[in-house]
């Protein structure tokens, strides 16, 4: 078992409980780690015996940017359903999702959300 992480993804998307956040957007980042189950790639060197984290960036990004949810919680839960699914060498998944411009009165760097599913 090993670990594949991507970090900080960026996306511009139009998730959020406001009208304005619907319409205008904004930006997302997203982080996966993937708990990989695929022993014959440490040996062969071949992608094609693990899981191809270029198609896993390819996966986020369209659920990202052509989905919508009002919870940020729901789109990770999204995310990583999907990537269990399509990677079925994948036996557990978080993804984090964090939010910078969030709609409070507040000052903070973002708003941020993680799901594991097994």
């Amino acid at each position: 078992m090993y670990v594949i992480r991507l970090k900080n993804c960026a996306f511009h998307a139009r998730h959020g409980v406001l009208k304005e956040e619907a319409s205008l957007g904004q930006r997302f980042f997203v982080d996966a780690e993937l708990h990989v189950d695929a022993p014959m790639a440490l040996e062969s060197d071949k992608v094609e015996d693990t899981v191809h984290y270029g198609h896993v960036f390819d996966l986020i990004e369209k659920i990202v940017t052509n989905e919508r949810f009002d919870l940020i919680e729901a789109l990770a839960y999204a995310v990583g359903g999907q990537v269990l699914s399509q990677f079925p060498a994948t036996k557990a998944v978080t993804i984090t999702i964090r939010k910078p411009s969030v709609p409070i009165a507040g000052i903070l760097d973002h708003a941020e959300v993680s799901v594991t599913l097994p």
